[in-house]
């Protein structure tokens, strides 16, 4: 009998950051897909500018402004697991922007071994995820958009394909200080399964955003509310009983989680600071992530997330680094370009 157990190690580990992670299939594709929505905390939905990135955040933010320009993001994930994206945007005549990408997971080469041990052989193991994205004004204000996903899965021999479509909207005011967005994301249908009569369900949620700009100040806040759709998402921990005796008074010690915190894990926080035109500065917390993975004896900075952002010459260059856990934080590099201005003016 073959080991299989790095199977449910990907399957869990990489939702690790929340504990509704293994309920669903193709997490892989809610990995932060550039820089700068990692360093934003891992989700970025109202931020509607000329960032292709942001297309596969959200179908409702793709506009003129990102055509022709192109985007490559690479992630040295947790133990030798890489992953990364690429996307492209234009504009379609009188009909509005399209933007496409495929995001691919790597999760690299292991021994295939038989009950005993014995190795006989190896495998690999990967996903990929085309998306193809439309959006069109309805006004100066209002975008919307749709977003079509095309996932493969390939887990050594094990296969599967599915699709989803994200639905979103994005608002603008008219002095481009204020933006809100809400978002349909991930709701779709595993065609094919891995086992016969197994089949799973999609990692489907809803979330709203908002961010604001200052007139006179280089700086935008942001929230975003995620798995709005779920109210609760804490869940039983077995160390932490919702009554308990302490060991050394003898008293019960109640451990019940408030409503506060049942608010707060819905929220993700982002602020970017532009220190110069070529030069920007980017914060972000996820509430959740830090709830659930931080450790109680050693809180370290789980849960927030950094970056910069660099314009050089015609290229602009994003690093984040993220604090998934004590046990290690992915690096993440974007690089992207508008590909017109290379052409030559007739």
């Amino acid at each position: 009998m073959r080991n299989y157990t790095f199977l449910f190690f990907i399957l869990v580990s990489l939702n690790a950051f929340s504990q509704i992670g293994g309920e669903n299939v193709y997490r892989f594709i809610n990995l932060p897909n550039s820089a700068r929505v990692l360093a934003l905390g891992g989700s970025a939905i109202a931020f509607r500018d000329d960032d292709v990135n942001m297309a596969y955040q959200n179908p409702g933010l793709i506009n003129s402004s990102m055509a022709n320009r192109a985007s490559l993001t690479f992630v040295d994930y947790f133990a030798g697991i890489n992953f990364g994206n690429a996307a492209y945007a234009f504009n379609v005549k009188k009909a509005g922007t399209a933007a496409v990408s495929i995001q691919y997971i790597n999760y690299g080469k292991f021994d295939l071994t038989d009950n005993t041990g014995a190795i006989n052989g190896e495998f690999s193991a990967g996903e990929y995820c085309i998306n193809t994205g439309f959006a069109r004004k309805i006004d100066t204000l209002f975008n919307v958009g749709i977003n079509i996903k095309t996932i493969f899965s390939n887990l050594e021999s094990y296969n599967s394909f599915g699709m989803a479509v994200d639905l979103g909207a994005s608002y603008m005011s008219k002095d481009k200080l204020f933006e809100a967005a809400v978002l349909v994301k991930n709701f779709g249908y595993q065609f094919s399964t891995y086992d016969v009569g197994n089949r799973e369900t999609l990692p489907a949620e809803i979330q709203a955003g908002i961010s604001k700009r200052f007139k006179h100040v280089p700086l935008r806040f942001s929230l975003t509310g995620t798995n709005l759709q779920r109210p609760n998402l804490t869940y039983n921990d077995p160390a932490k009983p919702e009554q308990s005796i302490d060991p050394i008074t003898g008293d019960t010690v109640i451990n019940k989680i408030g409503i506060g915190n049942k608010i707060m894990r819905h929220a993700i926080f982002g602020a970017e600071f532009n220190i110069s035109k070529a030069i920007a500065f980017r914060l972000g917390y996820n509430y959740q992530r830090r709830q659930e993975l931080k450790v109680d004896t050693k809180l370290g900075t789980v849960g927030i997330s950094w970056g910069l952002g660099i314009k050089i010459y015609k290229f602009s260059i994003a690093y984040a680094r993220s604090a998934y856990h004590l046990a290690g934080s992915p690096n993440q590099v974007t690089l992207s370009a508008k590909l017109s201005e290379f052409y030559r003016k007739k």
